[in-house]
């Protein structure tokens, strides 16, 4: 990956993209990396240098064919696979849809998860329903899959008497007891060292519970996000804990 452009090569400057949104990408040709090259490491007992070639590298789970291969094959069923595609189309029509309203005045505010669908979709259809979900505004497709319909998440934001917060939050901001869904936050990184904290919670009282989370890049820079790695590196409860590096924060590059 060394070969490829980036936003900065420096440290402690701000980096200038080398390409914006509606520009042509060339990130160098064809990916050199092939699924296999990164080892799957168990979760449970690696360490941080087990895990520095993955964090460094690009680990490929299809190949060029759009095969899944490798120690990283998930080997899912078509049923799985359309279940999930199912979830992701529906999202990104609901957003559309959304954010239509939004432009025209039917909302007073509307955030999507455009590109990012798959992120929470796959990541909660892996977890078991007694797992908490601490999202931020882009994982709202987890509700799907934990159950949730598309009329009672446009109740909300709309925020009429089926609101199932009852106006108490700006649109977007969903929260779903029944899926273990927990309210989305306006300050961003918040969700981290909550999920830590019901995390070490669960593990004090011997539950069967994962917590999980996401965050973006530019929420990184955020107090938040450090208190939650310090205390997950030191006590280690059962939390999973994702940067998904979109390079965007807010309305700016990150």
């Amino acid at each position: 990956m060394t070969d490829r452009l980036t936003a900065t090569t420096a440290p402690y400057t701000i980096g200038v993209p080398p390409f914006r949104p509606g520009e042509e990408a060339d990130f160098g040709g064809a990916f050199k990396e092939q699924p296999g090259d990164l080892w799957r490491p168990d979760p449970a007992t690696c360490t941080a240098d087990d895990s520095a070639p993955h964090a460094r590298g690009l680990l490929r789970v299809l190949n060029d064919a759009g095969e899944a291969k490798g120690e990283w094959d998930p080997k899912l069923d078509a049923s799985e696979l359309i279940q999930g595609l199912e979830y992701m189309m529906r999202l990104r029509i609901f957003d559309d849809r959304m954010i239509k309203m939004q432009r025209t005045g039917k909302l007073s505010f509307y955030m999507r998860s455009f590109g990012e669908e798959a992120v929470a979709i796959a990541q909660t259809m892996a977890l078991e329903n007694q797992d908490w979900v601490f999202p931020s505004y882009r994982q709202p497709g987890a509700q799907f899959v934990r159950g949730r319909d598309m009329v009672s998440m446009i109740c909300h934001c709309i925020g009429n008497t089926e609101d199932n917060v009852r106006g108490r939050q700006m649109p977007v901001h969903y929260t779903y007891k029944e899926g273990r869904f927990i309210s989305i936050s306006s300050p961003v990184g918040t969700q981290f060292s909550q999920a830590v904290g019901v995390a070490m919670a669960s593990a004090y009282q011997k539950k069967d519970e994962v917590c999980i989370s996401w965050l973006g890049d530019g929420t990184s820079a955020q107090g938040d996000y450090h208190y939650a790695l310090n205390f997950a590196s030191t006590f280690k409860p059962p939390v999973i804990l994702n940067v998904v590096n979109n390079q965007w924060a807010i309305s700016t590059h990150a």
